[in-house]
């Protein structure tokens, strides 16, 4: 039963319209300039950096607030080289037998290949590991809510907060990726969601010549009648 304990008043400042369209357009040129990057600049960024990006992260709404996420930051060479040979092991398959000819064909004009040079240049990586079920003191399972959707949630913010503090980013799911629950010592309970690598991009650094489809291709609008 909720009681009014539970709850506290909303402090919110009614922006005008005026403000709203400032902060939202502010906010969407900052983000459609977003790119994907593979070529990292080895230069360094802070810790308390990278802490503030996984604090943004770790605000984002999840099932219940169950915050069923656990965010591993890795800066160290020796693991990031562990984790990049891992990583290649299993792209390598991928590529040389289980990813089929059409799945290949899609990624062409992307230039990706089973390499990823990036998990030891960048000099931070973020695993995203996504909890399946809490645990009590008595160590019983106690049920996660939603557990995808608010990981994935947190996910936009995570990618969000890299891109608006003037760093690059790469989505990176090696398939399959349970060698990051064994490299990185994570519970049962914790299953590898995501793997960011995160810095700046190289000064040579290229991206593919893509675009995104326009608004009217994928939004639909029921707009009530003045």
């Amino acid at each position: 039963m909720m009681r009014d304990s539970d709850f506290k008043p909303l402090v919110y400042n009614y922006p005008s319209i005026g403000e709203v369209e400032n902060k939202i357009n502010s906010f969407h040129d900052k983000m459609i300039t977003r790119r994907s990057v593979r070529d990292f600049s080895e230069k360094p960024v802070p810790k308390n950096i990278v802490e503030k990006i996984i604090e943004i992260a770790s605000n984002a709404p999840s099932g219940a607030n169950m915050q069923p996420w656990t965010f591993v930051a890795i800066s160290d060479p020796k693991i990031k080289k562990e984790i990049r040979v891992a990583a290649e092991k299993e792209e390598f398959e991928n590529y040389n037998g289980r990813m089929p000819e059409s799945w290949k064909q899609d990624l062409a004009h992307l230039g990706t290949d089973w390499e990823k040079p990036f998990l030891e240049k960048a000099p931070w990586l973020i695993v995203v590991f996504k909890k399946s079920y809490r645990l009590s003191e008595d160590n019983s399972q106690l049920k996660n809510y939603y557990v995808s959707e608010s990981v994935g949630i947190a996910c936009g913010f995570l990618i969000s907060a890299i891109h608006m503090a003037g760093l690059t980013t790469l989505t990176h799911t090696p398939s399959p990726m349970n060698f990051l629950q064994k490299i990185l010592n994570r519970p049962d309970n914790e299953k590898p969601y995501l793997l960011l690598p995160v810095g700046y991009p190289s000064e040579n650094a290229l991206v593919p010549n893509i675009s995104k489809e326009k608004l009217e291709d994928i939004s639909i609008w029921f707009e009530g009648r003045d």
